[in-house]
């Protein structure tokens, strides 16, 4: 079964890779925008310089 996909090593085909990976862009850029967001809060809350 597994034999019949035509893909990469980790057997999606291009187009499931490139789903998976406009997600992972995405939520790793949420992910960021959040960080940035509580890193200015804490700053202003108490600046640690």
């Amino acid at each position: 079964m597994a034999n019949d996909r035509q893909g990469s090593l980790s057997g999606l085909t291009e187009q499931e890779a490139r789903e998976f990976h406009g997600m992972f862009v995405s939520s790793f850029i949420g992910f960021t925008v959040i960080a940035i967001v509580a890193h200015v809060l804490v700053w202003n809350w108490r600046s640690w310089l």
